[in-house]
């Protein structure tokens, strides 16, 4: 499903009222209606009583339109107005003035004393204040309000985005509802998907307010969810050498899990032929727990790194195989990262680079932009910071931004993780993976991730398909460890032990096994 960005958003409303004729006061009856089912389906309307506080642009407006529903359904709606109701304009003003023709009161509210009563008796709440054009911080009554709705523990929902998340970003600003539900009008917003607005959402719902499928679906919306893929059909007459021949460059006298996780992970991620080089003096522990890889022992240095003076025997060896994942637990060693800058434009075979590969190479996107085959960059926020030059605390908060720009300098495609990882691509798309628990932020779960990654080009995905069906696959592994171990114990071994089940999940379920799904209003 696409998602939009709140100007873009705005784009459609133009583009539906200028452009096909749709008043805009069938749109904000459209949205109103979609609020209304999703209370009837939720909660119920008949006999019902809700508190409906209302902001004084169009947000307000697709309350007043629940009201009228509610009230039509049996239900009694109290209509609370924050601001001055003589600002009101266009089509929010219309459907207050039919709300004046209609018995129930609409108060202006001033002070928050007395909706902590009406709201200690309400069946629910419908959070109609500000949707998702707030870009300053949140003060004064709206913020007394949003305290009080969120005090009360009642059920809410909010129409469009929860008030005091930023639509464009997630972020909180100042305080925002705590909703039950939500109802995204046309397309979800950047908000509803990205942490931490996502969490203030609750269960998503979108209607389209009669916005047709060729605005909804238009390509200048670059951003969507990482929807559903179908695998590859394994076919009866398959061989290790048809399912990938990965070389994977990892691993370091102290760190000997990254290039283990890295190069299993592919294999039980469906990967035919791994080949682990490493130092030589790795190769018997790591052997231990890997007996199905395949290695190939490197010189080191006198740290336990990979040597410098490995150049061209990796070279020669990228020659033979489908692709090169460089970089987990390589270690910082002066002579490993000379290697990696060396190795990067030299290679010719589709290349993944992760960890302190990605640190070799930070400050010189050049080695990258002269590639002719893709390459992957999949950090975390900090190594982001490293590639960006951006402090990570602005990374969190502009990350679809950032990452747009950084896809289209380096020429490549980036997979920052965190929760709801983003898929980005040269091109300007972005794809927000859905699958995943706070339980996978543990040690070694990015080297699952990529060896993952490697498994689905290694089937013949091609990219950027391959990326994200290994970054919704590893979330999904780690849901369904989650499920069954609980989120606070989750290993990077449990991500990689789940990854056969989060296959054959995906192959029965077509999807629909996928957690945090977005409904689609009746």
């Amino acid at each position: 499903m696409k998602i939009s960005r709140v100007e873009e958003m705005r784009w459609m409303d133009r583009h539906a009222t200028e452009s096909l004729q749709i008043p805009a006061d069938i749109l904000m009856e459209n949205a109103g209606q979609g609020a209304a089912a999703v209370l009837a389906g939720e909660r119920g309307l008949n006999g019902k009583r809700y508190v409906i506080l209302c902001g004084i642009g169009n947000n307000g407006g697709d309350g007043f339109v629940a009201a009228r529903k509610i009230i039509s359904n049996g239900g009694t709606p109290q209509v609370y107005i924050l601001g001055d109701p003589g600002r009101f304009q266009g089509a929010a003003k219309t459907n207050l003035d039919m709300l004046s023709l209609l018995p129930l009161e609409v108060k202006h509210l001033e002070t928050g004393v007395e909706l902590g009563r009406v709201i200690r008796h309400a069946d629910g709440v419908v959070d109609a204040i500000f949707g998702t054009g707030l870009d300053r911080e949140v003060r004064g009554l709206h913020r007394e309000v949003i305290d009080l709705v969120n005090q009360g523990r009642k059920w809410v929902l909010s129409l469009d985005i929860p008030s005091g998340v930023n639509g464009d970003t997630g972020e909180i600003m100042g305080a925002a509802i705590q909703a039950d539900c939500t109802v995204a009008f046309g397309l979800p917003k950047i908000g509803n998907i990205l942490y931490p607005g996502h969490e203030k959402c609750g269960k998503l719902y979108v209607t389209h307010i009669s916005f047709p499928p060729v605005m909804y679906n238009h390509e200048r919306l670059k951003i969507q969810t990482n929807d559903y893929l179908p695998l590859p059909v394994r076919s009866q007459d398959v061989h290790k050498g048809s399912m990938g021949d990965v070389l994977f460059i990892a691993g370091a006298k102290t760190y000997m899990g990254a290039p283990y996780f890295s190069a299993m992970a592919f294999l039980k991620a469906g990967g035919g032929y791994a080949r682990l080089a490493t130092p030589a003096s790795l190769v018997p522990i790591i052997a231990g727990q890997g007996r199905e890889i395949v290695f190939v022992p490197l010189r080191e240095t006198k740290a336990g790194a990979v040597s410098a003076d490995n150049f061209d025997a990796l070279l020669e060896l990228s020659a033979k195989v489908d692709m090169v994942v460089i970089g987990p637990g390589l270690s910082l060693d002066p002579q490993t990262q000379d290697l990696v800058r060396k190795l990067v434009p030299a290679l010719r075979k589709p290349l993944l680079i992760d960890g302190d590969g990605i640190t070799a190479v930070a400050g010189d996107p050049a080695l990258i932009q002269g590639r002719s085959f893709p390459t992957v960059l999949t950090p975390h926020t900090g190594e982001m910071a490293r590639i960006t030059g951006q402090p990570a605390a602005e990374i969190q908060r502009r990350r679809i931004d950032i990452l747009q720009a950084a896809c289209a300098s380096w020429g490549a495609f980036i997979v920052l993780k965190g929760a709801h990882s983003l898929i980005g691509c040269p091109d300007g798309h972005v794809f927000i993976n859905m699958t995943g628990n706070p339980g996978m932020a543990t040690a070694g779960s990015g080297d699952v991730l990529t060896g993952t990654i490697a498994a689905m080009a290694g089937m013949g995905m091609p990219w950027p398909e391959a990326i994200r069906k290994g970054v919704c696959l590893h979330g999904l592994a780690g849901d369904l460890a989650a499920r069954q171990e609980g989120e606070d114990g989750i290993t990077a071994q449990d991500i990689l032990d789940y990854l056969p089940l989060a296959l054959k999940e995906d192959r029965l379920s077509g999807g629909w096994g996928l957690k945090d799904k977005i409904e689609i209003c009746p």
